[in-house]
């Protein structure tokens, strides 16, 4: 492995799929085409933020890697890591950490003050977690949670939008689902190699026994669809007339867009039963964002569900 496939490696550009929940808000509230008078379009504003969020995010990676550095040695997969296995080294890991943290800093200047708040508080929130919260139970997985929320407040916030308490609940949720379904994956990889470096490379599995993380993933996937079809159905659009606004108006009260948003349910039930099957049958949920990219009807699910919901919000409304 080269230096900079290492480097690239270790940056993790695969995890920044994390951080298009900045686009939440734009998309739910009808604003996602929407351009000020006075300033850019919502969508490239929030699109900054969303670079800037990919900055900070792989700088924190390489700190995280650093933090654990002789544990992952230890581990039967992590162990192939650049910076465990030496391709790239602790120094210029501290420094491309560092020189990206400066960098995210600089861009956030540019944005609100409220989102440099966010920012700061995800960093922070996240070395924490490197160093402390990640061996705690129950508190490594609600760290991961408001991870995502961070991110959707700070997608918010820049262009100064509204986000229903319900959505964020529902990402409070699947966060938690997508957290204990990682250490559920975890846990069954770690066993299948052997067993006994489970607690040598990943100490908090030992916290979490079998039935008590089938109990997790059981209550937050209930709660996923639950409560976003709870927004779904109480979801209020404010955006400008659109083109088939005259035509929407001759439709029964029981068919406007809180009721039609109702239809983009049935693909958050199929998304969170094909995950769960991907968890126990297959057990690949150790790398979320993989099972996003690799797992085909998990891909046509959210491709299907994301034109919905747009056509929803931004044609019929």
């Amino acid at each position: 492995m080269s230096l900079l496939l290492g480097i690239i490696k270790t940056a993790r550009p695969q995890q920044w799929i994390k951080n298009l929940a900045l686009y939440a808000a734009l998309i739910f509230s009808g604003f996602f085409f929407y351009v000020p008078v006075d300033a850019p379009a919502y969508f490239w504003t929030v699109s900054y933020a969303f670079v800037t969020f990919c900055v900070l995010t792989s700088s924190i990676y390489f700190i995280n890697d650093l933090f654990d550095y002789e544990a992952d040695k230890k581990h039967p997969f992590k162990k192939k890591r650049p910076i465990p296995s030496g391709v790239v080294s602790k120094k210029l890991a501290m420094l491309i950490a560092a020189t990206g943290l400066v960098i995210t800093f600089l861009l956030s200047l540019k944005l609100t003050l409220f989102f440099q708040l966010l920012v700061l508080g995800y960093a922070v929130l996240q070395f924490w977690y490197s160093k402390q919260l990640k061996h705690i139970p129950i508190l490594d997985i609600s760290t991961i949670a408001t991870g995502f929320l961070i991110r959707i407040y700070a997608g918010s916030v820049v262009v100064n939008l509204h986000m229903s308490v319900w959505f964020l609940l529902t990402v409070i949720s699947a966060s938690l689902f997508l957290a204990v379904g990682k250490r559920q994956s975890e846990r069954t990889l770690l066993q299948a190699n052997g067993g006994s470096s489970v607690g040598e490379t990943r100490k908090i599995l030992t916290r979490y026994s079998q039935r008590l993380l089938d109990q997790y993933t059981a209550m937050f996937a209930m709660a996923t669809w639950l409560t976003y079809a709870l927004f779904a159905f109480q979801n209020e659009i404010s955006t400008p007339e659109s083109f088939f606004a005259d035509v929407y108006t001759l439709l029964p009260k029981a068919l406007h867009s809180q009721k039609l948003l109702m239809l983009s349910v049935p693909f958050v039930i199929f998304g969170v039963m094909r995950y769960l099957q991907l968890i126990y049958e297959s057990n690949k949920g150790e790398s979320p964002e993989k099972v996003l990219l690799q797992d085909k009807p998990l891909k046509i699910t959210v491709l299907l569900f994301g034109v919905l919901v747009m056509i929803i919000i931004y044609l019929l409304t």
